[in-house]
C-alpha cells in the first residue's frame, strides 16, 4: 500500500502558522498531557496529532479491576466522547485503532500502523509499558498458550474473563494462579476472587510478605493475614521455574506451575503481575537512547536523544529509572506542558521546569485491605543500611591503616582515623545522607537519626508507622494499614515541609477523622486525588460552579476515577462545600450618600454617570449639596477607576485632594517628584537626567524601599518645568500621589540571579506598565521574585508573586505600615500566561467592591466568606463575573494616557500650577537646613499650640478697609461642572479664593494654623448637614468655615476670612492696609522655623525666635492662643 502523508498534520509553517505536535500514545499519560497542553497554549501555537492503538479513547487503567463488575468501558474513559468532538481540529485531531510503527527523527517523520506519514515539529512519546514477564515465559506465550494472561488493558481483561467462564473452567474446581504479590498483583487476584466462577486463587510471592515495596515486614505482615482470610492462599518466598501446559484440539493449553522449592502447583489460569516493562521499542529502532534495564532516555526537561523528542510517562527513563505509577507520569504531563508554553509566554520568559523525584506516596484498597505509604516510607530502613555501610567501610580503612603501620595494636577498641579516612568517611556519609533525602517531599535529615512511631491494633487489622526527625519536628514519611483517614493531610505536611504544630504521638493517637472529613484544614493546593492531581480547590470549584452531585465533581475532575481511594474524602470536601455560604456587607460614605462605596461604583457604572455633580443628583441625599473631603475623593476613585480621564480637567479637579492635583504634597507646599521605574530598572542615561534635575532644582534626593528614586523639596511652580524635562528624557508619573499603584517591586530573577527561575524584572515591569495610572480605592503595590528566596518581599505587597519550578505562586492582601500583614497565599503554581489575569481580577475587584480608603489587606480580612470566598469569585468564578473582570480591566488599562505629559503640553494647565496668580513672586513656609550635604525643611513642631485667628487682631475696623483687585475672573476658571481655587500675594500675605458653583465667591487666609501651612487653596470644599460651607486643609483635614473661619472639628484653631465681589471680569477683596494684615498673617511671621519648631518640641527649648513678636501673644509652656 502506498504511504498516506496525512494532510491533516502539517508542519506550522504549512498550517496556520502552528507548529505540530505528535503525541504517540493516548493513555492516562498522553491524554494528560494533551489536555494540560490545550489549556496552557493560550496563543494556539500547536496542533496536536495523537494515535491511539486501542479502538477505545482514554481509558482509566488504574480502575481496570472495577471492569470486572460494570463491563462498560465507557465508565472508564476519562473523557466524554462529547468532549473529543467539541476540541477545534486546528488543534487537535485524533487517530483511533491506529499505531504509530515507526519514528525517523532526522526527517520528523512518523509512520503508523495504516502507513499514515505525519510529518512533525515536536514529538511526545508516550508509549506506556507492557507487563513484565519471567524468564520462563515470553511475550508470544501469553497470546499462544490457553489460560495465560497478563493485566494490562481492556483487551486482556476480556479476554481473561471469557476464558474463565468456558465451562471448562466452571464446570470444574479450578484454579487461577496470580504470579506477584505487589500493587497490580494483589489488584489481579482480587478481580479474579470476586468473579461469578468463584476460581481458588493463589499469589505467589517471591518475598516474605505481599506489598514489599510498599510497606515493611510488620506491615506486610498484617496485608497476608488479611489477604488469607479472605480465602486466597499466599505461597511466599517462591518464584515461577517453569509453565506447565498441554496440547489439545484448541491448541497449547495451560496446566500448572513448577516453582522454584521444587513443587508443582496444578492450575487452570495463570495471571503474571510481577511489574511492568517499559516500551521503548519505537524508540530504540529508530536509533534514540533507551537505558540498559529498559526505558527511553531523557534528561530533566524530558527531552530525549534525538532533536525535537520527547518521553513521559512509564516508557521514559529519568536518572535510570521508571515509573509504574500514574502519578509520576502526571508530573512529567504537567512538567512537558508547561515548558512548551510557558518559558515565552505573553508575560515574559520563566524558567523551565525540571524533574525532580517524584512523590511515590500511594493509597489503594486492595483484597478488601486499605493500605497507604507516603513521603520517604523506608527513611527508617535506608538510614540504617547507610549507617551500617560507612562503619563497614570504616572498619576496613581502620585496619588498613593499622597494616600501613600507624602504630596501633590490631586489637585497639576505638578506630583510630587519620585525616585522609575522616575525609572518605565523611565523604561517604554525607553521600549516604544525599542519597536517603532523593524523593519528592523529603526532608534533609542532617546529621540526625530518624525516630519511628509505631501504632499496632491486631484487634482492628490497623497499623501506623510514622517517621519523623530525630527532634519531632518534622514529619518525613510512613506507612499505614486498616486506617487511612488521615493519609490527604499527612502527604501534604510532608511535601510542605511544616514543622508539626503538635506533639507527633498525637498524629497517631488523635487520627480518627470520619469518612465524611471535610477537610476544613486542608489548603486549597492540597492534592486529593493522587492518580489524577485533583488539588482541593478543583473541587471546591466544581461547586461554584454549580456541579451538585459526585458524580458531577468525578466527571469534572477525574478524582476518585482512578484507583478510588480519594473518594471518601472527595465526598466530604463537596458536602462541607456545600454548606458554604457568603454574605455582603454594606456601609455608607458619609452624611451625603446613603450607601456603601461599592453600592455607588455600581450605580455609577450602569447609569454612567461621569460627574460628581450628576452622581449628587442622581444618589446624593440632598441634591445640590457641595459634597466633602470624604466622598468628594471617593467619587473621584470611582470615576477615575470607570474613566480614567485626566484629573486636570475642571469637572474632576474638585474632587482631589492635593496630592492628586499637584503631586505628592510634603512639608509647607512642597512636592515630591516621583517618575515612574518599573521594576527599579533605569538606565545610566536617565540616572544622570534625574541628577541634573534634581541639582538644578535642588531638589532633596533619596532612593526608596520601591526601587524609585524621590526628588523631594520642588514648588509648586516649577514642578511643569521639572516634569517636561523628565519627560523629554522618556519618564513617566510615577503616581506616587495618587491612591493607584505605586511600584511593583522585584528581584534580578533569570535576567542575572543564578538563582532565578521566573523573569522577575520582565513580569515586575510588565504589571507596572499595565496598572500604571489605575485609580483605586487606596494605594496599592506589588512585588515579584523571581525564586523561594523572596528577594523583592512580595509577600508584604497588595499582590505579590513568587517563582516556583512549576510556576507563580499569587500572594493577595499583605502590606507594611501601621498594621503590617503577611500575604495570604492565593492561587499556586500558577502557569505564567494565566497569572496577570488574576491580577486582572482580584485588583478590579477590589476596586469595584472594596469601601474608601481600604488597603486591600483590610478588604480581605472584612470581606465576609474571607479569602476562601475572594477564591470562588476569582479563581472558580461562582459569580460568573471574570471574564466581564477581566473585559473592564482591559477597557481601563486602554485608557492611560501619562498625566504630567499632558501638563507639560498645554499652556493653560500649566497656568494652574502657579504659586500666586496676581505675581511671579514666590516664597517659603519653611525654612531649609542643611543635612547630609542636602536642603530640606525644617522641622514640624509636634504641636505649635492653639491659634484662634479673628479680625479683632486687625487694629482698623472693617469699615475702612477697601476693595482691592487682586485677580481676574479668568484666573479662577469659575465653572458650574465644580468648585475652583486660586492663591494670591497680597503685601507678605497669602490668601486663598474659592468659587462655589451656585453659591458665589468666598476668601481665606491661605494658612492652616495648625501646622502653620500654606496650603488651604489645595484644600476640598464641603458643605455639612446645615449646607454651611467650609475648607477642609488638605494637610490633616481641619475643617473652616468659609464664612466664619470657625474650625468646626478642633476648636483650638480658626482663621480669618474675607468679603469678595466679583466686577468686569476682575475679583476684588475687601482688605485692611497690607502692612497691617502682614503683622497678623504675613509669611514672615508664620514661617516654620528650626528654632521656632524647638520651641514647641519638648526637650529642644534652647535659643528661641519667636515669630509673632507684633501680636498680643500669651504664653505659657511653649504654647501660644491668640486671643
Amino acid at each position: 500500500m502506498d504511504p498516506i502523508v496525512s494532510a491533516d498534520a502539517t508542519h506550522s509553517t504549512d498550517y496556520k502558522g502552528r507548529k505540530t505536535l505528535a503525541v504517540v500514545g493516548l493513555g492516562m499519560v498522553g491524554i494528560a498531557f494533551i489536555e494540560k497542553l490545550l489549556d496552557l497554549d493560550d496563543r494556539g501555537r500547536y496542533r496536536i496529532v495523537t494515535c491511539g492503538e486501542e479502538s477505545y479513547l482514554a481509558y482509566n487503567r488504574v480502575g481496570l479491576t472495577d471492569y470486572f463488575q460494570h463491563r462498560s468501558v465507557e465508565k472508564l474513559y476519562l473523557n466524554k466522547p462529547e468532549w473529543y468532538a467539541a476540541q477545534n481540529p486546528d488543534r487537535f485531531l485524533l487517530h483511533l485503532n491506529e499505531q504509530v510503527t515507526s519514528i525517523d527523527p532526522d526527517a520528523h517523520l512518523v509512520t503508523t500502523s495504516e502507513n499514515r506519514i505525519i510529518p512533525y515539529d515536536l514529538l511526545t512519546i508516550a508509549t506506556g509499558s507492557d507487563a513484565a514477564l519471567p524468564p520462563c515465559i515470553t511475550k508470544e506465550q501469553t497470546n499462544t498458550i490457553k489460560g495465560v494472561f497478563v493485566y494490562r488493558n481492556i483487551s486482556d481483561l476480556d479476554n481473561l474473563m471469557a476464558y474463565a467462564g468456558r465451562e471448562a473452567i466452571v464446570g470444574t474446581r479450578s484454579r487461577a494462579v496470580v504470579v506477584g504479590g505487589g500493587l497490580l498483583g494483589l489488584e489481579a487476584a482480587k478481580a479474579i476472587h470476586d468473579l461469578p466462577t468463584r476460581l481458588d486463587v493463589t499469589i505467589l510471592n517471591r518475598s516474605a510478605f505481599p506489598l514489599s515495596r510498599q510497606v515493611d515486614a510488620e506491615a506486610g505482615k498484617m496485608v497476608l493475614k488479611r489477604v488469607e482470610a479472605l480465602g486466597v492462599q499466599v505461597l511466599t518466598h517462591v518464584s515461577v521455574d517453569n509453565v506447565c501446559t498441554s496440547r489439545s484440539v484448541d491448541g497449547e493449553l495451560f496446566t500448572g506451575l513448577n516453582l522454584s522449592d521444587g513443587t508443582h502447583l496444578d492450575a487452570q489460569l495463570v495471571v503474571f503481575a510481577i511489574g511492568i516493562t517499559p516500551r521503548d521499542e519505537i524508540a530504540r529502532n529508530a536509533g534514540i537512547q533507551c537505558s540498559s534495564k529498559r526505558g527511553i532516555v531523557v534528561n530533566d526537561d524530558l527531552r530525549t536523544s534525538a532533536p525535537d523528542v520527547y518521553a513521559i510517562g512509564e516508557c521514559a527513563s529519568w536518572n535510570e529509572t521508571t515509573y509504574g505509577l500514574i502519578s509520576p507520569g502526571i508530573e512529567m504531563a504537567d512538567i512537558l506542558a508547561f515548558n512548551l508554553t510557558q518559558t515565552d509566554s505573553v508575560n515574559g520568559p520563566f524558567k523551565g521546569r525540571k524533574m525532580n523525584n517524584p512523590d511515590l506516596s500511594t493509597k489503594l484498597k486492595l483484597m478488601g485491605v486499605d493500605v497507604a505509604s507516603f513521603g520517604d516510607y523506608f527513611a527508617d530502613k535506608r538510614m540504617a543500611e547507610s549507617e551500617s555501610m560507612v562503619q563497614i567501610k570504616s572498619r576496613q580503612e581502620t585496619k588498613a591503616n593499622l597494616e600501613r603501620g600507624n602504630g596501633h595494636s590490631a586489637d585497639s577498641v576505638w578506630p583510630i582515623y587519620n585525616d585522609q579516612t575522616k575525609d572518605t568517611v565523611k565523604a561517604k556519609i554525607e553521600a549516604d545522607r544525599d542519597l536517603a533525602r532523593t524523593g519528592h517531599g523529603r526532608r534533609d535529615v542532617g546529621d540526625q537519626v530518624v525516630q519511628c512511631l509505631i501504632y499496632k491494633d491486631p484487634f482492628a487489622n490497623v497499623y501506623k508507622k510514622y517517621i519523623f526527625t530525630a527532634d519531632g519536628k518534622y514529619l518525613l514519611g510512613g506507612m499505614m494499614i486498616g486506617d487511612v483517614a488521615d493519609y490527604i493531610k499527612l502527604v501534604a505536611m510532608v511535601k510542605k515541609r511544616k514543622p508539626l504544630e503538635i506533639a507527633p504521638g498525637e498524629l497517631i493517637v488523635g487520627s480518627h477523622a470520619s469518612s465524611d472529613d471535610g477537610g476544613a484544614d486542608l489548603d486549597d493546593d492540597t492534592q486529593i486525588c493522587s492518580c489524577h492531581n485533583v488539588l482541593k480547590g478543583s473541587i471546591k470549584a466544581c461547586v461554584t460552579a454549580g456541579i451538585d452531585s459526585i458524580t458531577g465533581v468525578k466527571a469534572k475532575t477525574k478524582a476518585g476515577t482512578g484507583c478510588g481511594g480519594c473518594l471518601p474524602i472527595v465526598t466530604g470536601i463537596f458536602k462541607a462545600e456545600m454548606k458554604n455560604a457568603g454574605k455582603a456587607t454594606n456601609n455608607d460614605i458619609c452624611g451625603h450618600f446613603a450607601m456603601s462605596r461599592p453600592d455607588l461604583f455600581n450605580v455609577v457604572k450602569i447609569k454612567k454617570l461621569r460627574s460628581f455633580g450628576e452622581i449628587m443628583a442622581a444618589c446624593g441625599v440632598k441634591q445640590d449639596a457641595v459634597g466633602c473631603e470624604v466622598c468628594k475623593p471617593a467619587i473621584g476613585s470611582i470615576l477615575s477607576s470607570l474613566l480614567n480621564e485626566p484629573i486636570l480637567n475642571l469637572v474632576h479637579h474638585q474632587n482631589q485632594d492635593t496630592n492628586d492635583r499637584y503631586g505628592t504634597s510634603q512639608l509647607q507646599r512642597t512636592f515630591s517628584v516621583v517618575p515612574k521605574i518599573a521594576a527599579g530598572e533605569v538606565t545610566p542615561e536617565k540616572l544622570i537626567v534625574l541628577g541634573q534635575v534634581a541639582k538644578k532644582y535642588g531638589l532633596y534626593t533619596k532612593i526608596t524601599g520601591g526601587q524609585r528614586i524621590d526628588l523631594f523639596g520642588a514648588q509648586k511652580q516649577d514642578l511643569p518645568d521639572i516634569w517636561e524635562e523628565l519627560v523629554n528624557a522618556g519618564f513617566e508619573s510615577g503616581h506616587a500621589y495618587g491612591k493607584a499603584l505605586r511600584t511593583v517591586k522585584s528581584c534580578v530573577g533569570t535576567t542575572w540571579c543564578r538563582y532565578g527561575v521566573g523573569d522577575a524584572v520582565g513580569l515586575a515591569v510588565q504589571l507596572e506598565e499595565r496598572y500604571k495610572s489605575i485609580r483605586s480605592p487606596h494605594k496599592m503595590k506589588g512585588g515579584v521574585s523571581g525564586c523561594v528566596r523572596e528577594c523583592a518581599e512580595a509577600q508584604s505587597k497588595d499582590f505579590g508573586l513568587i517563582a516556583s519550578d512549576k510556576g507563580w505562586n499569587v500572594y493577595i492582601a499583605g502590606n507594611g505600615g501601621a498594621k503590617p500583614r503577611h500575604g495570604t497565599l492565593f492561587a499556586t503554581n500558577v502557569p505564567p500566561s494565566k497569572v496577570v489575569r488574576i491580577i486582572d481580577r482580584y485588583l478590579m475587584f477590589y476596586i469595584r467592591t472594596a469601601d474608601k480608603l481600604m488597603r486591600t489587606a483590610r478588604w480581605v480580612e472584612s470581606f465576609e466568606g474571607g479569602v476562601q470566598k475572594l477564591k470562588k469569585i476569582l479563581l472558580d468564578d461562582e459569580l460568573g463575573i471574570c471574564a466581564d473582570l477581566e473585559r473592564e480591566m482591559d477597557a481601563l488599562v486602554g485608557t492611560y494616557a501619562d498625566e504630567w505629559t499632558a501638563v507639560v503640553k498645554s499652556p493653560e494647565r500649566r497656568k494652574q500650577f502657579r504659586q500666586f496668580v496676581n505675581t511671579s513672586e514666590t516664597v517659603l513656609g519653611t525654612e531649609l537646613i542643611t543635612e547630609r550635604g542636602q536642603k530640606r525643611p525644617a522641622n514640624w513642631a509636634n504641636d505649635f499650640g492653639p491659634a484662634r485667628i479673628n479680625i479683632s487682631h486687625i487694629q482698623t475696623p472693617r469699615s475702612q478697609w477697601l476693595w482691592r483687585r487682586v485677580a481676574s475672573d479668568n484666573d479662577l476658571s469659575p465653572t458650574d461642572a465644580g468648585t475652583t481655587s486660586i492663591a494670591v500675594k497680597y503685601g507678605d500675605t497669602p490668601l486663598a479664593i474659592f468659587h462655589v458653583p451656585k453659591r458665589g465667591y468666598y476668601a481665606t487666609q491661605q494658612m492652616c494654623p495648625h501646622k502653620r501651612a500654606f496650603v488651604l487653596d489645595h484644600g476640598i470644599i464641603g458643605d455639612d448637614t446645615n449646607g454651611n460651607l467650609y475648607i477642609s486643609c488638605p494637610m490633616h483635614k481641619r475643617n473652616y468655615q468659609l464664612e466664619t473661619g470657625a474650625c468646626l472639628n478642633d476648636d483650638n484653631y480658626s482663621i480669618l476670612t474675607f468679603e469678595v465681589k466679583q466686577e468686569n471680569g476682575s475679583i476684588f477683596l475687601l482688605l485692611p492696609e497690607p502692612e497691617e494684615l502682614d503683622k497678623i498673617l504675613g509669611t514672615n511671621k508664620w514661617i516654620v522655623r528650626a528654632t521656632t519648631s524647638q520651641l514647641h518640641t519638648p526637650g529642644m527649648a534652647t535659643q528661641i525666635e519667636v515669630a509673632l513678636k507684633d501680636v498680643e501673644v500669651a504664653s505659657w509652656n511653649g504654647k501660644f492662643n491668640l486671643t
